[in-house]
């Protein structure tokens, strides 16, 4: 029983931290998920021809 009480604070402090971890790094990638889809939606609306976007510029 002497080695549970002594590791037992350390397991329950690495739990901790793995969880912490493992939740910064899932907010990092859905973080950079909707970077890249901000990204290719920019892209997207400025690959539209010129004409569309201004007609004037046509003359």
């Amino acid at each position: 029983m002497e080695y549970v009480a002594v590791l037992l604070p350390s397991l329950v402090v690495g739990l901790l931290f793995w969880f912490a971890m493992k939740s910064i790094f899932n907010a990092d990638k859905s973080e950079r998920k909707a970077e890249a889809r901000a990204q290719a939606e920019a892209e997207a609306r400025s690959g539209a021809p010129l004409n569309e976007q201004n007609p004037e510029t046509d003359k």
